[in-house]
């Protein structure tokens, strides 16, 4: 099915930003949001170079205040007079090891990454339940398949938690036309983990969003990406020893 109209959050920069260049490429039609309106406004002009026969349309958006997040997908829903794909991608990945003084950092962790995805996964599947058709994707993680300490401890657990919300969303709309997709990206650079100096198996932003979008462009239920090795390696990890993941994280 052709996904004309496309909402991303987070879009602004990173993998958000990456994917919005692969779906203009492909003559899809955009409604990015972010918080950085600069930034989406220099987005916007890089898109229409790329294809000047698409619509850009653009929009300040906090994911974590939940009034607007309805009322952003909704403004862009009547500016397009539909939405086929919402891809629910908004993150921060702040924190660090349980009890060592970073609640705040882990607290904005876990509700950016995933009281905010509720929000919108919300907002999106109340616009396609009205219309009776869709296509949801959430951009969770690798590290979704197990526990990790430090830094990703509350992240992965967040992860864990939107794939499952995720699943469960899918099985409410079994045998009808809206799609949800869980994306699970493996290690790639952007602004999340530029900090980050030695990571097994990373690539490039461009490499990792176009194996992303071309996993949501399948809307299968789950997509580990990129294929080599994450396909095979996940259910490696999910019975590896605990020391095996320490040394990951």
């Amino acid at each position: 099915m052709k996904r004309t109209n496309i909402l991303i959050t987070g879009a602004s920069s990173g993998l958000g930003r990456g994917m919005a260049i692969e779906f203009a490429k492909q003559n899809h039609n955009l409604a990015l949001c972010a918080r950085r309106i600069d930034r989406l406004e220099a987005l916007k002009q890089e898109l229409l170079v790329i294809n000047p026969n698409i619509q850009v349309l653009i929009k300040s958006l906090d994911v974590n205040d939940h009034p607007q997040v309805f009322d952003v997908f909704s403004q862009f829903k009547q500016e397009f007079g539909q939405l086929d794909r919402v891809i629910v991608n908004a993150g921060m990945g702040k924190g660090a090891s349980i009890g060592t003084g970073f609640f705040e950092a882990n607290l904005q962790t876990a509700q950016t990454n995933f009281i905010a995805a509720i929000a919108q996964c919300e907002a999106a599947m109340a616009i396609f339940r009205e219309q009776n058709s869709g296509h949801l994707v959430t951009i969770s993680s690798i590290s979704a398949v197990r526990g990790f300490r430090r830094a990703m401890t509350v992240y992965a657990a967040t992860k864990a938690a939107l794939t499952s919300l995720s699943e469960g969303i899918r099985i409410d709309m079994m045998n009808t036309p809206i799609k949800v997709t869980c994306i699970h990206p493996g290690f790639i650079r952007s602004e999340i983990n530029e900090k980050v100096k030695t990571v097994p198996f990373i690539v490039d932003t461009e490499t990792g969003c176009k194996a992303m979008v071309k996993a949501i462009q399948k809307e299968k239920d789950n997509a580990y990406v990129p294929s080599y090795p994450w396909a095979i390696l996940h259910w490696v990890l999910r019975i590896a020893p605990l020391s095996v993941i320490r040394k990951m994280s």
